[in-house]
């Protein structure tokens, strides 16, 4: 089963072309799935929409009554399909806003059966690009992976960024049981929790991959939520909290990655487990 978890603010144009997109994909590729939206205190008639798209495709919503920010919608949408799903199910993070395109999905789920635990999609791989972004943007973007790049180096991983991921359930139920609550840690600084939870994957030794996508910026119909003076101070934040493993609890975390990998990979770096399930 794959799971579709959809973070969503003020997504009124986009739900309906977006899902509708999902089911084509999922049904091309001979996978099932269930979409869970977390509707975070939307304002239009995201809501409305979203009742209605829950009588034709497979879904779940959860509502936050207030706005609480994409770090905690994600957390809570993550909680939710881990207490669920099976430890061999994926997990898709895609925005909302129309500018990850589903079809990417097959081939994250061929990399993850390539002996991965979580594959991002990458503006920076061959092959990979983004239309409609600014040449600020694009710029502040490129920066801000390279000094993730720099301070955390992940083999072979360019993009720290970007939302667009497929995760092993598996890798998902650990790291609630390894991090807590503090998985994602700086829930209200911007959008510094998927920069986060790259950070965690390389705490745990998960063998992370990528595969070339380009986002369609162009496609976005909503005002954007990023607040990039907040989420700027939020990866400095993230490098003072990360960049070297403070006190117990980080000495903790470190024993706990080393023993994790010890237990899931074999000597030549090779992940035991078996083939994500993607059936019903």
């Amino acid at each position: 089963m794959i799971y579709i978890l959809l973070p969503a603010y003020n997504e009124e144009d986009a739900l309906e072309p977006l899902i509708t997109k999902v089911d084509s994909a999922m049904r091309h590729a001979g996978f099932a799935y269930r979409v869970v939206v977390v509707n975070d205190g939307s304002k239009d008639r995201t809501g409305c929409i979203l009742e209605q798209l829950s009588r034709r495709f497979p879904m779940d919503v959860l509502t936050h009554k207030y706005n609480r920010g994409l770090g905690e919608t994600g957390r809570d949408g993550f909680e939710f399909i881990a207490e669920r799903a099976d430890p061999a199910d994926v997990i898709v993070r895609m925005d909302c806003d129309d500018t990850h395109e589903p079809d990417y999905i097959r081939a994250m789920v061929d990399k993850l059966n390539e002996g991965y635990e979580v594959v991002t999609a990458s503006r920076y791989a061959p092959g990979g690009g983004q239309i409609g972004v600014n040449l600020y943007r694009r710029t502040i973007s490129r920066c801000a992976n390279l000094l993730m790049k720099l301070v955390f180096p992940i083999p072979g991983v360019w993009e720290y960024t970007c939302g667009y991921r497929a995760y092993r359930v598996s890798h998902i139920q650990d790291a609630l049981k390894l991090f807590g609550n503090r998985w994602i840690d700086l829930k209200g600084m911007g959008f510094t929790g998927t920069v986060e939870k790259m950070i965690k994957c390389r705490l745990m030794r998960a063998r992370v991959g990528q595969i070339p996508f380009v986002l369609r910026y162009d496609q976005k119909t909503s005002v954007s939520k990023v607040v990039t003076n907040l989420t700027t101070l939020g990866y400095l934040v993230l490098i003072a909290k990360y960049a070297i493993p403070w006190g117990d609890l980080g000495d903790e975390w470190q024993r706990a990655g080393r023993e994790r990998r010890a237990r899931l990979y074999d000597e030549k770096g090779r992940l035991r487990l078996g083939p994500v399930r993607v059936d019903a």
